[in-house]
């Protein structure tokens, strides 16, 4: 199927400053997500950044770069503004892969856009089954749960959904209920292009300021988000000096 991917890659980072720049085995960050991309078998793949270091490190490596503006709050924000200034139709697909993620499983990107494609919802992301107490109270790790129909729910930092009895017991806080349906959410998406054109008017929702979770906005104004539930965990992306120094090793390994 056709779809199309846009790696965002801010420059500027708190933790991590010129993140995208990052040398992983010779070539940039950005370079090694957007190359995992193409392997995807995406009609087109763009990095989307907002300094021309970023810029000028893509277009050596071969890639299709776009230069964005540089106020945009969000990833998303910037997708939209790609979306727009390509002229992309209503309904063709574009994945979000985040510029930090250099190990990404091309397969998980096309098994989003497919996802999407054949659900008919605006939206589509991951969710991944969660085994113990410790990631299911764990504020950092976003909980996420389901309609009949696949479709996104609710996402919070809480621990969702609440099984009552069984922590109320004295040692019920140490296990997870067995059958619990209980899915931590990975931050990769699939959107139609309709979204993302709509994304820009949408107001921002309470929800999302108190979970700060982004993605609420688009379920309190009614969107469809699809989830696609793997039982392979995505291998880690950079958020932190440890973690360029752990993804450094690595490439240095390969």
């Amino acid at each position: 199927m056709n779809f199309k991917v846009v790696v965002p890659a801010r420059y500027a980072s708190t933790r991590l400053p010129a993140k995208p720049l990052l040398d992983l085995g010779g070539k940039p960050m950005v370079a090694r997500t957007a190359e995992r991309a193409v392997l995807s078998g995406a009609e087109e793949v763009w990095v989307a950044t907002d300094h021309a270091d970023v810029q000028a490190a893509a277009e050596r490596h071969g890639l299709s770069v776009m230069l964005t503006r540089t106020d945009h709050p969000t990833g998303t924000d910037r997708l939209s503004e790609v979306v727009e200034r390509r002229g992309w139709s209503d309904d063709t697909i574009v994945v979000n892969v985040q510029g930090d993620e250099p190990l990404i499983d091309p397969e998980t990107i096309s098994l989003m856009a497919r996802k999407l494609a054949a659900s008919g919802a605006d939206i589509a992301t991951v969710g991944h089954p969660i085994n113990n107490t410790s990631d299911f109270f764990n504020p950092n790790i976003v909980k996420l749960v389901c309609k009949a129909d696949g479709d996104a729910l609710y996402f919070s930092r809480a621990p969702i959904p609440y099984a009552r009895d069984h922590f109320a017991r004295e040692a019920g806080k140490e296990t997870l209920p067995a059958g619990i349906p209980a899915y931590r959410h990975i931050g990769l998406y699939a959107y139609r292009v309709s979204f993302l054109k709509a994304y820009a008017r949408l107001t921002p929702s309470p929800l999302e300021g108190f979970e700060a979770l982004e993605q609420l906005r688009a379920l309190w104004h009614g969107f469809r988000i699809s989830v696609v539930i793997s039982e392979h965990l995505p291998l880690p992306g950079v958020d932190t000096p440890e973690d360029a120094a752990a993804m450094q090793a690595w490439f240095s390994k390969k």
